[in-house]
């Protein structure tokens, strides 16, 4: 079997914001048999995310809410010429990622990113 590493490269923008839909699924939902059926599937989902959580500065940032939103919005911009509006009437686009941070032990404890992984 051939092992040959694949490079896939994503914005800073888009590792900001698939990071965040990651932690989510993975951690906050704790739905990631619900979504992915195939366990399989789930050895390159955590790669992928450990990967982001070690390269992004951006899950340690104070205002980590309004910048997940404003790369939100530009990318949404990008892929649609416009902003969208994208958020459910009655999510709370503010606290989940409070809660981001504080699932990975970076809400006001910066340095420490890897909670026991």
């Amino acid at each position: 079997m051939d092992e040959d590493a694949i490079t896939i490269r994503l914005t800073r923008d888009q590792a900001f914001v698939l990071s965040d839909w990651l932690y989510q699924v993975m951690f906050r939902s704790d739905d990631l048999e619900g979504i992915v059926h195939e366990r399989a599937v789930w050895s390159p989902i955590y790669a992928i995310s450990g990967t982001l959580d070690k390269r992004l500065s951006e899950i340690f940032i104070p205002d980590y809410g309004p910048q997940l939103e404003a790369a939100k919005e530009r990318l949404r911009a990008n892929l649609y010429g416009e902003a969208d509006e994208s958020t459910a009437p009655g999510d709370d686009a503010t606290g989940a990622p409070q809660e981001h941070q504080m699932g990975r032990g970076t809400a006001g404890n910066r340095g420490e990113s890897d909670q026991g992984r």
